[in-house]
């Protein structure tokens, strides 16, 4: 059996204004930088056997600390980065509803399904992301592995991975805290969750 702990990576200089961070590579604020420092203390005393995160600068920075401490290599995959979320990319809600108001009321209905402007749909980010977690598993099939990754792209994989409509990730997950631990395992076939935004 393999254990998954997936972590949304730290608190970011767009969080205090819930402005879309995307594929945008928006840095940590210092209480970001503090989390990661956390996640690199929780790593010392629940060794893992492979630290791996999203290319995106926030995730990785969150992710160091903890392969640090443990002495392993940080991996990084592309196919982790978040959601992109096109002409939204940097907004606010109210920013997009007075710029889109259509595809935005279309995308809160549908999330998963349809995409804000010139965006990536969230079954779409599931078919990249999915096949990464998969690799891992195969590569650590009784092992345990830290992936840092990204609030949206983690809600909609838990979805595909325990079987519930990816377009209800926000009614069903409403948010992921940053730092916070989601641990899986699997035979490879099935998924069990055994936590879900669990503090560090």
């Amino acid at each position: 059996m393999t254990e998954l702990v997936l972590v949304r990576h730290g608190e970011t200089m767009w969080h205090a204004e819930n402005r879309y961070a995307g594929v945008s590579d928006v840095g940590l604020t210092a209480r970001g930088s503090a989390q990661a420092d956390h996640l690199g203390r929780w790593a010392a005393a629940h060794p893992v056997d492979a630290v791996v995160s999203s290319t995106l600068s926030r995730a990785r920075l969150t992710a160091q600390p903890a392969a640090d401490t443990l002495g392993v290599p940080l991996q990084t995959d592309p196919r982790l980065r978040e959601v992109d979320f096109g002409a939204g990319e940097g907004l606010t809600r109210t920013e997009m509803a007075e710029r889109f108001p259509e595809a935005l009321a279309a995308f809160l209905a549908a999330p998963a399904r349809h995409p804000l402007p010139s965006g990536e749909a969230g079954t779409a980010a599931i078919n990249r992301a999915r096949p990464a977690l998969d690799a891992l598993v195969t590569d650590h099939p009784d092992g345990k592995v830290l992936v840092v990754m990204h609030s949206t792209l983690l809600r909609l994989v838990l979805c595909d991975l325990l079987g519930i409509d990816p377009d209800r990730y926000r009614t069903v997950m409403p948010s992921v805290t940053n730092g916070a631990l989601t641990t899986l395992r699997t035979d490879g076939t099935s998924y069990a969750l055994l936590g879900f935004n669990v503090p560090v």
